[in-house]
């Protein structure tokens, strides 16, 4: 496993780091365990969750996945670099979602509270939260650090340019600053080159991609005219099957995963390993987040973090993919 430092922060993160949406609705606990042990043996020590996992698991299983991964961090939590997420709906009130301070203090305590620990090295907002001003955030997020219940800030799903205000009002403030972005990017979805990659190298942000297999699509193992029988393309995980079909289950991308299938059998490698190396070949990501819904799954997507692509086939994937640069952004 290779590391790399986190933004400009001190932080040394592995360049892999292991999703947990899976934890307690398509992976029972057991499993959800067997996965981060094997993840643990490769080299990982970056876990990252979100306090409304299990993805599609709606309000009444929200908390469930912190805490099964708190039950496995019982006596190794010095080991590994921990990061959960909040805003997403938790409960039946108005002020049970968000990013508004009430929310946000919260939240955090329950964060804790459910994996076991006195601080999360990393606490992300999970989504953009329009209808709160920015200071009232960035002030109930710099308390979060001082009282140590962080070690760091950062952002997911937000747009370039709500980071980039964010980041000037804390500087204006004098409040803890966000470190870290986590978007959707992967050969299918490459919009973030446009402005967000630019912002987090010129903020030296760390970079931590989720979705580097598009859902399981990059794996090669779906097809078009066939009904998904697992993973998250399914009715099982609720509406997020309908939202990853949405993201990705059209005949544009299924024509766009032969042309990488051919490539990357020049390669060496499996689509899926080829597919997180193409990730992790952009020198502005810190680290990928791959995820499972068993542990043998792993074994191809731990690989890629020690498979170089060569520079011949790291151009044909990017012409292969170019189309998805900064197309509709509703995909």
């Amino acid at each position: 496993m290779q590391y790399r430092q986190f933004g400009r922060t001190g932080l040394t993160v592995s360049r892999l780091c292991l999703g947990t949406m899976t934890f307690g609705l398509q992976t029972e606990e057991a499993e959800s365990h067997r996965i981060l042990d094997t993840a643990a043996d490769a080299g990982v020590n970056f876990i990252d969750t979100a306090n409304v996992y299990p993805l599609g698991g709606g309000e009444n299983l929200a908390g469930r996945t912190e805490e099964i991964v708190g039950r496995w961090l019982k006596r190794k939590r010095g080991r590994f670099i921990v990061a959960t997420k909040a805003v997403g709906k938790m409960g039946p009130a108005a002020w049970d979602q968000g990013a508004s301070r009430k929310h946000l203090l919260d939240a955090i305590d329950a964060s804790l509270q459910r994996l076991g620990t006195d601080y999360v090295d990393l606490y992300q907002l999970h989504s953009d939260d329009a209808t709160t001003p920015l200071d009232e955030t960035l002030e109930a997020l710099d308390a979060i650090v001082r009282s140590g219940k962080a070690r760091y800030i950062g952002v997911s799903n937000f747009l370039a340019y709500r980071l980039a205000r964010a980041l000037g009002r804390a500087d204006v403030l004098r409040v803890a600053r966000f470190v870290s972005v986590q978007p959707r990017y992967n050969l299918l979805f490459r919009q973030i080159e446009r402005e967000l990659l630019p912002l987090a190298a010129e903020e030296q942000l760390a970079v931590m991609p989720y979705n580097p297999l598009a859902g399981g699509l990059l794996t090669g193992k779906h097809r078009l005219d066939a009904t998904p029988v697992e993973g998250r393309f399914t009715e099982s995980v609720g509406k997020a099957g309908a939202m990853y079909q949405e993201r990705y289950w059209h005949e544009r991308e299924f024509d766009t995963i032969e042309k990488l299938k051919a490539i990357a059998a020049t390669s060496g490698g499996s689509l899926a390993k080829v597919s997180i190396a193409w990730v992790l070949a952009n020198p502005l990501i810190t680290s990928a987040i791959i995820g499972a819904s068993r542990a043998e799954q792993l074994s191809d997507t731990l690989a890629a973090a020690e498979f170089t692509l060569d520079g011949a086939i790291k151009t044909q994937l990017d012409e292969a993919s170019v189309q998805y640069r900064w197309g509709d952004a509703a995909r």
